[in-house]
């Protein structure tokens, strides 16, 4: 089973997300464990993670936080603007897998609609 952190400034947008997304993992058949968290407490559930997922208003700290994630050996990537809208958490779970199948210290930015 894999481990997705989805990170927010306060966790309020991160724990909606993880909600909607959990239902489209079970959905689509994915092992996964999907938790909400706050940048306050990242540090010290990064190495039990294996997918960060950060929310699009922290894209101007997104360099930084992918270089902790990478330091811990989890794969991070910056989540699309329209993550919170109707498709979002399919977009959140195309992304996932997508992660989980690419290299350690890949950079992810989704854009595309799911397909």
């Amino acid at each position: 089973m894999d481990k997705v952190l989805i990170v927010c400034g306060a966790g309020a947008s991160s724990t909606f997300l993880a909600l909607r997304l959990r239902g489209v993992a079970r959905t689509r058949g994915l092992d996964l464990t999907i938790e909400a968290g706050t940048l306050s407490d990242l540090d010290e559930r990064l190495a039990a993670t294996d997918v960060l997922l950060i929310g699009p208003h922290l894209a101007t700290q997104f360099a930084e936080l992918k270089e902790r994630a990478d330091a811990a050996g989890t794969r991070a990537a910056l989540l699309p603007d329209t993550v919170f809208s109707g498709s979002g958490a399919e977009l959140a779970a195309d992304l996932v897998t997508g992660l989980l199948a690419a290299p350690q210290g890949s950079i992810h930015r989704l854009t595309a609609e799911p397909s």
